[in-house]
């Protein structure tokens, strides 16, 4: 420790030994090139310590919270960043590429490259959400971002201009849908949005935002001039598929929100769920829609709809733990399947012989007797939907846990 000077000057203490470790930085334990010491971050210090003597060796310059840290290839630079910054909303992430400077990710989504001896910003990008990552191609030639909003960019040294190549949504996907026919494009859903997919690229095509609302459910018409779509705030809204404009709303279509969604093959009608248990037929006309029948047997939320080719029939799953088959001619239940699980999504078979149920477990049931058949595991959450592609060859599950499956 440094005497305190005759002037009233107050001395430094020197830091001899750190005990702790900030876990809530990613990636914030690093083993060095050298195979010999590991670098994490403490307070405003990032420690370098020797693994076998334990001797450490202490890194100072910040004045807040080391938020990110990051080692060159060979071991020779180490960068970080802290939780407030000066010309930065907080530094998310780093990266030392070969060709030399410093790349800065923040919170509030920009990208510099910062050279000179005084590390000044030469290059600006943005990019939507915060930089959760940035990491670097074999060649060096090109470095990758990742965002917080589940989008991953592609960028250049050279050009320092981002390029889109993956994005999802932020949050559980609640439901998918083919259009018929089509095995090119696929429509999910999720909080704030609906989006619109190219399969072969697995890119999307379009975004349609509605702020501060959860889409529970999404249908395409059969003849694919309207997406319908089911909201927590209790609304029906409809969209044009190619440009994502309002068509019209259902205001007040369920007390406690619409929960599932469905429409005729002759484009004439929709039924909808609600958290209310309640099946709703609604009558679409060219400039109207008009509630036509009420159906009450469930007692817990309504999570799937699912109506057969001819119109004349159709399955509604339900939290309750109940799937009924419903008469759509004469509006009357035709069957009930009970079984002790939450069902979150049923679809009928191709053949229309059997329904396919899922939730808190995975089975295949057969349609007349209403006995399991088969039984799938794969997911770690509840699974929200699944579809039988439109070849027919496989069956796609969403769920909680942001992952979608391929069942043989």
């Amino acid at each position: 420790m440094a005497a305190a000077k005759g002037d009233g000057a107050v001395g430094e203490l020197e830091l001899q030994a750190a005990i702790g470790f900030n876990g809530h930085v990613p990636c914030g334990l690093i083993c060095h090139p050298d195979w010999e010491h590991i670098l994490y971050p403490l307070g405003c210090t990032v420690v370098i310590q020797h693994l076998d003597t334990k001797k450490q060796s202490f890194l100072h310059g910040h004045a807040d919270n080391v938020s990110c840290v990051v080692v060159s290839r060979d071991g020779m630079y180490v960068a970080s960043g802290q939780v407030t910054c000066i010309g930065f909303k907080g530094v998310t992430a780093l990266l030392l590429p070969k060709t030399g400077g410093l790349i800065v990710g923040t919170g509030e989504g920009t990208v510099a490259l910062c050279t000179g001896s005084d590390f000044q910003v030469k290059k600006r990008m943005r990019v939507e959400g915060a930089v959760a990552s940035l990491t670097c191609r074999g060649r060096d030639d090109q470095f990758f971002i990742g965002t917080n909003k589940g989008q991953m960019h592609r960028s250049a040294y050279a050009t320092f201009k981002e390029e889109l190549v993956a994005a999802c949504h932020t949050e559980a996907v609640n439901d998918i849908v083919f259009p018929e026919g089509h095995s090119d494009l696929f429509v999910t859903c999720s909080t704030n949005d609906i989006r619109v997919w190219y399969t072969p690229e697995r890119l999307e095509q379009l975004r349609i935002t509605v702020p501060n609302v959860t889409c529970h459910a999404v249908e395409v018409t059969r003849d694919g001039m309207v997406i319908v779509s089911a909201w927590n705030d209790g609304k029906i809204r409809a969209f044009v598929p190619a440009t994502g404009e309002p068509m019209y709303e259902i205001n007040n279509a369920h007390n406690l929100g619409v929960t599932a969604i469905a429409a005729t093959s002759d484009c004439k009608q929709i039924i909808s769920g609600g958290g209310d248990g309640q099946v709703r037929i609604w009558n679409i006309g060219e400039k109207t829609q008009k509630l036509r029948e009420v159906l009450k047997e469930h007692r817990g939320a309504v999570s799937c709809i699912k109506i057969n080719k001819n119109d004349k029939e159709g399955v509604t799953a339900s939290l309750d733990g109940t799937c009924v088959i419903w008469d759509l001619v004469r509006y009357v239940r035709k069957q009930m399947i009970l079984d002790n699980t939450l069902f979150k999504c049923v679809c009928y078979h191709p053949g229309e012989y059997q329904i396919i149920t899922s939730g808190t477990d995975r089975k295949l049931w057969d349609y007349k007797e209403g006995t399991v058949t088969h039984v799938g595991v794969g997911h770690s959450g509840n699974i929200t939907r699944l579809k039988i592609c439109p070849a027919n060859k496989s069956i796609v599950s969403v769920s909680a846990d942001g992952a979608v499956l391929i069942w043989k």
